[in-house]
């Protein structure tokens, strides 16, 4: 029995970070983007409903190829299960710069 092949694929779009799973990833024809085929999303007849994965799901309804700059990319994995489909903010990071000394200017 062959076990199907699933990625994780994390991604930066519009200030969002999306966690998404598919079945097919590699390079694309077109320079600097990666192609995804057939997402997999957990299956409509559960009790409880994410509303996260159902935007995905209906955002990604239809779309039988998705091309991804490279620079958006965060992370792709190999993963041996399926999770959630999930959307997060990208904002609101906590990073601050060191201290600079000032610039001498020659005058």
């Amino acid at each position: 029995m062959t076990q199907k092949t699933i990625y994780r694929v994390i991604y930066i779009n519009e200030d969002e970070i999306y966690e998404l799973y598919a079945s097919k990833v590699y390079n694309s024809d077109l320079y600097g983007f990666i192609e995804v085929e057939t997402w997999l999303f957990g299956e409509r007849s559960q009790l409880l409903v994410d509303p996260g994965e159902e935007k995905l799901k209906n955002e990604f309804a239809g779309v039988k190829r998705s091309y991804i700059p490279m620079t958006s990319v965060i992370r792709i994995d190999e993963v041996e299960q399926q999770g959630a489909a999930k959307v997060s903010n990208a904002k609101g990071g906590t990073v601050a710069s060191f201290p600079r000394p000032p610039v001498k200017t020659d005058k």
